[in-house]
């Protein structure tokens, strides 16, 4: 079983590219990745919304506990050896920054996307 579940935006190239990269990292298979685009997420994965995890990244660990934004993103990069990278992040002061500046960039992904990667959305996206 793994230790973490992403549910991940699949339509989204940058989103896409980071799970790529810690599916590559993830050489203990630790971490399982959901596309919430997939026709049936809602039947597999009830507990989380779609709307939700639309707007914000989540994640599930091995007790079934939702994580929600950078927490995921920190306990991703732990589980890869690196969450020295991201575990400032969580520290008090700057987590509430953090947060503030990943909302930020959750809304506005397609077009950071579009800047970053020469595209909004993508059709067919795939972390294989």
């Amino acid at each position: 079983m793994s230790q973490l579940i992403i549910f991940y935006d699949g339509g989204c190239p940058l989103c896409v590219r980071e799970m790529r990269h810690l599916k590559r990292l993830d050489s203990r298979q630790h971490m399982a990745f959901e596309d919430i685009n997939a026709d049936d997420f809602n039947v597999r994965y009830p507990q989380v919304s779609f709307q939700r995890a639309n707007q914000i990244l989540h994640g599930m660990n091995a007790k079934g506990d939702l994580l929600y934004g950078l927490d995921v993103t920190h306990a991703a990069w732990s589980l890869v050896g690196r969450g020295w990278l991201t575990a400032p992040l969580r520290w008090p002061i700057v987590r509430w920054f953090a947060d503030k500046a990943y909302l930020l960039f959750a809304r506005n992904r397609n077009g950071i996307s579009k800047l970053l990667t020469g595209k909004r959305r993508c059709d067919v996206c795939s972390i294989d």
